[in-house]
């Protein structure tokens, strides 16, 4: 809904943005979009309406959230598109009011049911005339795999993602920068969430490795542990049901001396990945790489790369992410995933060796390859990818000693 309240009085994050207004500037523009792929949908599946009541998904469709318990799988409102009524949205009398001031486009009919009289799957069912499918179990419904719906992205998604990721990088860089060996893992943990919040942005994952806890797991969650000779902050970070993922490393004075040579390895194996995707969707092909369409093809051609590295094993260690958007990870890249590689599409690939990793989340187009969450007040190193022949090479985020510039 397009809200008339005054401005002054209207819900706003910490720069003075609406909840609505930030997550879609472009209302008609993002509504065309959804209504398109949806109705694709009901003529294909021969339903009559569809219907989004997982956090990521409900994003995706409306731009709002439907999240008060963080820890719940399904929103307190669900929302579709039908044959007959176009955009719809049940929910309860406790959350209607404040869903239809502050998160819903004006286009969607809210119909609201007493909380003691209606479950969420029942208000749904009993919105629906005809046959429909959910995102949720609802009785008599059809399930429905949102991800394939939300890829690739929309114009509205690209420009909303590169704020998400201009602003996810500053924060784990300000954060990065103000490192100290004694500080610990929790406490450069809880920085980060406090700075990401400060923006509207939740961090559901959040990984911090000092010098030692760094290279025993991959998963460095974070503990009392001083950082000590180094530091790794990992993070995936929402807004908007966009997900952006993003990495640093900072050196301290006695950092280890491989450091450098193995963040390196996982730069070089990173830009492959980043090379291979951009060939899948331009549908290059050559003798030393050839045709790639799935995701499996590009774990063959990372697993190569870790081979030609000198790091045949690394692979083995930890998944090597993929393709993201309205979630942490929309499909990973595994031996035999043949799930497609599309562009417009965010990609967060992120090889790991043994105390290292890289990764950033980038927009993967038939023309570009663009990092999102980049920016100027970091070092970086131009890597080439490990494919034979292959001239393509990308900007890559370095380790950073404390106290450069």
């Amino acid at each position: 809904m397009v809200d008339e309240t005054p401005p002054d009085d209207r819900a706003r994050t910490g720069d003075g943005t609406s909840d609505a207004q930030r997550v879609v500037d472009r209302t008609d523009e993002h509504l065309e979009h959804r209504r398109e792929r949806l109705s694709a949908v009901l003529d294909r599946e021969e339903l009559d309406a569809v219907w989004f009541a997982r956090p990521n998904s409900f994003a995706w469709l409306t731009g709002g959230s439907n999240v008060v318990d963080r820890d719940a799988d399904v929103g307190v409102a669900a929302a579709g598109y039908a044959r007959t009524d176009g955009f719809v949205a049940v929910t309860d009398n406790i959350e209607a009011e404040r869903l239809v001031r502050e998160q819903l486009p004006e286009a969607f009919d809210l119909t609201a049911s007493a909380w003691y009289e209606s479950s969420l799957d029942s208000a749904v069912a009993d919105a629906t005339d005809g046959d429909g499918a959910a995102d949720f179990d609802v009785p008599g419904f059809a399930p429905i795999d949102a991800s394939p719906l939300r890829r690739p992205l929309s114009p509205t998604d690209v420009d909303r993602y590169r704020t998400l990721g201009r602003e996810v990088a500053a924060a784990i860089e300000r954060v990065a920068r103000e490192l100290q060996p004694g500080d610990t893992e929790r406490e450069a943990a809880a920085g980060l969430r406090i700075t990401l919040a400060g923006q509207g942005i939740e961090a559901p994952v959040v990984l911090v490795g000092g010098g030692e806890r760094a290279q025993q797991y991959r998963h460095f969650t974070p503990t009392g542990a001083e950082l000590g000779s180094y530091a790794l902050l990992s993070v995936t970070a929402e807004r908007g049901g966009l997900y952006a993922s993003a990495t640093r490393t900072v050196a301290f004075a006695d950092a280890p001396e491989w450091l450098t040579d193995r963040h390196e390895t996982a730069m070089r194996v990173e830009a492959t990945a980043l090379d291979a995707t951009h060939r899948a969707v331009n549908g290059e092909e050559d003798e030393a790489v050839p045709s790639i369409t799935t995701a499996g093809d590009i774990f063959d051609v990372v697993a190569d790369a870790y081979a030609t590295l000198g790091e045949s094993d690394e692979w083995q260690k930890h998944h090597q992410g993929g393709a993201t958007g309205y979630a942490g990870r929309e499909w990973f890249a595994t031996p035999e995933s043949d799930e497609p590689i599309e562009a417009p599409l965010a990609y967060a690939y992120n090889p790991s060796v043994r105390g290292t990793k890289s990764e950033d989340t980038v927009l993967v187009t038939e023309d570009n390859v663009e990092i999102l969450t980049g920016s100027d007040r970091w070092p970086t190193r131009r890597v080439e990818s490990a494919i034979e022949g292959s001239d393509f090479a990308i900007e890559r985020h370095a380790v950073k000693p404390v106290g450069s510039a």
